[in-house]
């Protein structure tokens, strides 16, 4: 998947939408818009945007840009245009149409959710879409809406279950497991030299979404391997801990990775994080967290250092 950073030559089927979770739903109009693009002899595009200045994210988002992207592009997208929401966000709905579908994209399909919306203040709905596309020779493909369990799948569906340490039903409703992808970062040394588990660090960006405070069943994506993982997220109150953090024990790993991205996929919520009166109980806490870790996989044909797909 390349970046769109000028109009490409030959028309898009391009599909339209914030894609924060590239959820059940998200991965439909997604791949509409693949499969049209090769019955018709066209590319693919994905349209999404970033919310600017020092902060990218805005409000409880689920994915960051960058995993958001990567999971774009596993799809099957040819052309990724990801513009800042401040660089289009006055445009009436007809110069949207003109400026962003036409001007920028070359979109001769466009694919979308019944409740996209577009142009100022989100002045744009779908009909109106339909009817200002219709009028430049744009056919537009409205995809229905995915449902799980006899509900939609929605973002917000999939925030409150991650909220509530559902991981596991968040993950159906995504289509992927729920991911973090962030660098590694110091800590306080308290777990390779005082409890016998070297663990690794990362911190959410401002403006994801937390999920619910806890141990977890992780699996981490290390130079193309996979290992399986313990993972404690939340703010580590037996050793007074205050700022947020999510620290993983990665069974079978010995190295540095300080500084590195390390890609964390979430698959079971174990427990709550809790205070122990001795770092002790932290060390049991966090071995009975990797043996149960280690055979969650294990049953699922996991092996430590298996390769990591895409």
């Amino acid at each position: 998947m390349q970046d769109l950073i000028q109009k490409p030559n030959r028309p898009l089927a391009a599909a339209l939408g914030y894609f924060d979770g590239v959820h059940l739903g998200h991965r439909r109009v997604l791949d509409a818009a693949v499969q049209a693009a090769r019955a018709g002899g066209m590319d693919s595009g994905g349209f999404t945007f970033v919310f600017g200045g020092e902060n990218p994210i805005k409000g409880d988002a689920i994915l960051s840009p960058a995993e958001r992207r990567r999971r774009i592009g596993s799809l099957g997208i040819d052309w990724y245009y990801c513009p800042d929401y401040d660089s289009f966000c006055d445009l009436t709905p007809e110069q949207f149409v003109d400026e962003i579908l036409i001007g920028r994209m070359n979109a001769a399909a466009v694919f979308c959710g019944d409740n996209f919306t577009f142009g100022q203040g989100g002045a744009g709905n779908v009909p109106l879409l339909q009817q200002l596309c219709g009028a430049r020779g744009i056919s537009v493909t409205v995809v229905e809406m995915a449902l799980w369990q006899e509900r939609p799948v929605s973002s917000t569906r999939i925030r409150e279950l991650l909220r509530a340490g559902r991981v596991e039903q968040a993950n159906a409703l995504l289509g992927a497991p729920y991911a973090l992808c962030e660098p590694v970062a110091h800590g306080k040394r308290i777990g390779g030299a005082k409890l016998g588990f070297p663990t690794i660090n990362q911190r959410y960006q401002p403006g994801m979404l937390l999920p619910r405070s806890g141990v977890y069943i992780t699996r981490a994506s290390v130079n193309g391997r996979y290992y399986p993982a313990a993972t404690g997220l939340g703010d580590r109150p037996t050793v007074n801990g205050t700022d947020i953090t999510c620290e993983s024990f990665l069974i079978g790993f010995d190295g540095n990775l300080y500084g590195d991205e390390v890609r964390l996929e979430f698959f079971r919520f174990l427990e709550p994080i809790r205070r122990f009166d001795s770092l002790d109980g932290l060390r049991d806490c966090i071995a009975d967290a990797a043996r149960r870790s280690n055979a969650f996989f294990a049953a699922g044909g996991l092996r430590i250092g298996q390769p990591a797909e895409g």
